[in-house]
């Protein structure tokens, strides 16, 4: 595969602010850089959704997270607030697993969550945050099947919020295993171009990070 243009890289982007201390001024200055280097998406909390909707209109997809970061809220906590999202504007959710579930063998479980969230979504596009990094590889593996088997759009890698975020292995471990309709994005400490492009030519079709934009404001600054 040749190199990829900065610009290829960044529609697969979603431009990412997911701190604690987020305010909408910084909200509202992501969706400004969104816009302007036509990242996928920006992806923000769930309380900013319904003021970014109405800032961006149909410019920017907003994308945001449901039982975040750690994900053992109950099943009916994380439709509420698919629900209540997707009312806000939200045209993409992120959801986390109840990995707790996954530890204890509770396959079918993680699935009718995922399934019933994805109903909440109401046809928006639904992506499935495994947290790869709390995950044995076997673990990984059924996920991947089981993400499949719940018609979600993706499966992602991290929250960016644990141990540590995307690996190269996990993705290729994610293309060998994840039906055909799934797709794959990579979260989670993506810090470089070279970064990037490696997870896109593993599988990867969408990455979560903030990293990408400011490199591509560097090199309009001269600072490659």
């Amino acid at each position: 595969m040749q190199e990829l243009k900065l610009e290829e890289i960044l529609k697969t982007c979603d431009h990412t602010l997911l701190k604690q201390e987020a305010t909408w001024e910084q909200i509202r200055a992501l969706c400004d850089e969104g816009i302007r280097y036509g990242t996928a998406s920006v992806c923000i909390p769930p309380s900013f959704v319904a003021r970014a909707k109405e800032y961006v209109g149909e410019q920017l997809a907003i994308c945001t997270v449901i039982g975040f970061p750690n994900g053992y809220a109950t099943t009916g906590v994380k439709v509420f607030e698919t629900t209540e999202a997707v009312a806000d504007g939200a045209d993409e959710i992120d959801m986390v697993i109840n990995i707790g579930w996954v530890k204890e063998g509770r396959y079918d479980a993680v699935e009718e969550e995922i399934k019933a969230i994805r109903a909440a979504c109401r046809g928006r596009i639904l992506k499935v945050i495994i947290e790869t990094c709390l995950l044995t590889e076997e673990e990984k593996i059924r996920m991947c099947r089981t993400v499949t088997r719940s018609g979600a759009d993706f499966i992602k890698t991290s929250t960016g919020f644990s141990t540590a975020g995307a690996t190269r292995e996990d993705v290729a471990l994610f293309a060998e295993h994840v039906g055909s309709q799934v797709q794959i994005k990579a979260a989670g400490g993506i810090a470089s171009l070279q970064d990037a492009e490696d997870f896109i030519k593993l599988g990867a079709t969408r990455l979560g990070t903030s990293r990408l934009v400011k490199i591509a404001k560097e090199m309009e600054n001269g600072n490659p």
